[in-house]
């Protein structure tokens, strides 16, 4: 355990007029401390070094700069040191002022660290203030996030997990779903893009949030929006399709070539099959869901498909779609009030069946046979 001595000791040399030897092995002892949990508590529970890290980030050496803030990306990945780097040491205005400098080094850090202090709910709308009050606003994340910084330096690809994080809020799915802004239809392109998977996950991320506004699911179905077939192509395969089946798809969606790949990352997969189920919330949403086929592309995917808690969601998706319409005053599933005894019996049914999961992935591990790493939802570390 790091004891308070040691912390003061280092505290002594994490000064801007340090020497620059003697601060630089300091800001490497505490970047090292940060890769453990033990470390990363210390060190947070000390306010003064946390305000240290956040007043060297400004030193004239870049190494020491790059050291304090790979030390915050990872202090900023354990929830319970957020309130201190949110409240106390003040670091999100420092950080927006920062990312909108054109010529800042540490920008993608910066990113990092907004996307981590962004995930709890409590901070998050910590996060979104600062944003909108103090910051650049929500507007200026999202043109930065879909035309490209001046920076060019940086690729800021953490902007995706951000944007995820803070549609949490209500107030941050109004402005992305607020009808004049056209920002939906600026994000759908991203669901496909190979560049990041990062940036990719965010954006789909983002959008199965944003469906969970039921009273929207008309106009994102619509002409207007179109979300379905940007949802339903990164699970669709290269298989063949009977003529009747395809043309019963979306344009979008129609012959696609032998080489078609699907989404590889399964926690992207797992957020796109959740953003339909939640399209599939409300009568008008199945019935459009339905009517243009996807059960066709669901079907091949689910033969695909080897995570096995991916796979229970396509399940499930599936039986919404070829079951029968729920009763009336059911219609809408995302309002519909369960019976405490029904919950209950529910909880216990997909307890056994996250069971059921962690041993089939156990011994698909065994076998070598398992997918590629889910990562989408972690907070970011960093190593120097």
């Amino acid at each position: 355990m790091l004891s308070e001595g040691r912390i003061q000791e280092l505290l002594g040399f994490l000064t801007l007029d340090t020497r620059l030897d003697v601060k630089g092995q300091a800001t490497e002892c505490v970047l090292g401390l940060t890769g453990s949990k033990d470390g990363r508590r210390a060190l947070g529970q000390c306010l003064d070094i946390l305000r240290s890290l956040m007043a060297l980030t400004k030193d004239p050496s870049l190494a020491v700069a790059k050291d304090c803030y790979y030390a915050l990306v990872n202090l900023s990945a354990d929830a319970a040191i957020h309130r201190a780097l949110v409240r106390d040491v003040r670091l999100v205005p420092v950080l927006l002022a920062n990312l909108r400098d054109p010529e800042y080094d540490f920008a993608d850090q910066v990113c990092s660290i907004l996307s981590n202090l962004s995930r709890e709910e409590d901070t998050c709308v910590d996060v979104f203030r600062a944003i909108q009050n103090q910051g650049p606003g929500l507007a200026e994340i999202v043109d930065i996030f879909c035309t490209g910084s001046s920076n060019k330096k940086v690729d800021l690809h953490y902007l995706g997990p951000l944007l995820s994080n803070l549609t949490q809020l209500p107030e941050a799915r109004k402005f992305i779903l607020d009808k004049d802004r056209c920002v939906v239809q600026r994000l759908l392109p991203y669901t496909q893009y190979e560049d990041s998977s990062v940036r990719r996950g965010g954006v789909v991320g983002t959008l199965r949030n944003c469906c969970f506004d039921h009273s929207c699911h008309e106009w994102l179905l619509g002409n207007k929006i179109d979300i379905l077939p940007f949802l339903l192509l990164p699970l669709a395969g290269p298989e063949e399709l009977s003529e009747d089946e395809m043309e019963g798809l979306p344009v979008e969606l129609q012959y696609l070539p032998e080489d078609k790949k699907r989404e590889t990352d399964p926690d992207i997969r797992k957020m796109l099959l959740e953003a339909i189920n939640l399209l599939c919330a409300t009568r008008n949403g199945r019935k459009t869901v339905k009517e243009k086929n996807a059960y066709v592309i669901l079907r091949e995917f689910h033969k695909w498909e080897k995570e096995p808690d991916v796979g229970v969601v396509c399940e499930k998706l599936i039986e919404v779609l070829i079951s029968d319409e729920p009763e009336a005053g059911m219609e809408n599933l995302l309002e519909v009030a369960i019976p405490q005894d029904i919950e209950r019996k529910l909880r216990l049914q997909d307890e056994e069946e996250q069971r059921q999961i962690e041993k089939e992935k156990e011994e698909l591990l065994k076998s070598g046979e398992s997918g590629p790493r889910a990562g989408g939802d972690s907070p970011v570390e960093l190593e120097r």
